[in-house]
């Protein structure tokens, strides 16, 4: 497998984690109990920010030139 392909597998895994933790965020409410929604809701924005983080990487590497041209 080459980098291209390997960025675009794990771009449709990170767009599936990020499709699930958006799905988990209208349920939080329906826990009613605030100590574990608060929770709840820290964790998801961690996971949303580390999501972000690995497309960012991917993005920098796609955008990078590996030439060796000077």
């Amino acid at each position: 497998m080459q980098r291209p392909e390997a960025i675009q597998q794990i771009r449709a895994a990170v767009h599936g984690i990020a499709a699930s933790v958006t799905g988990i965020h209208p349920l939080v409410p329906k826990l009613a109990d605030a100590p574990t929604q608060a929770e709840l809701l820290k964790a998801l924005y961690e996971l949303t920010k580390q999501v972000e983080v690995v497309k960012k990487h991917l993005l920098k590497l796609e955008k990078r030139d590996d030439s060796t041209v000077l």
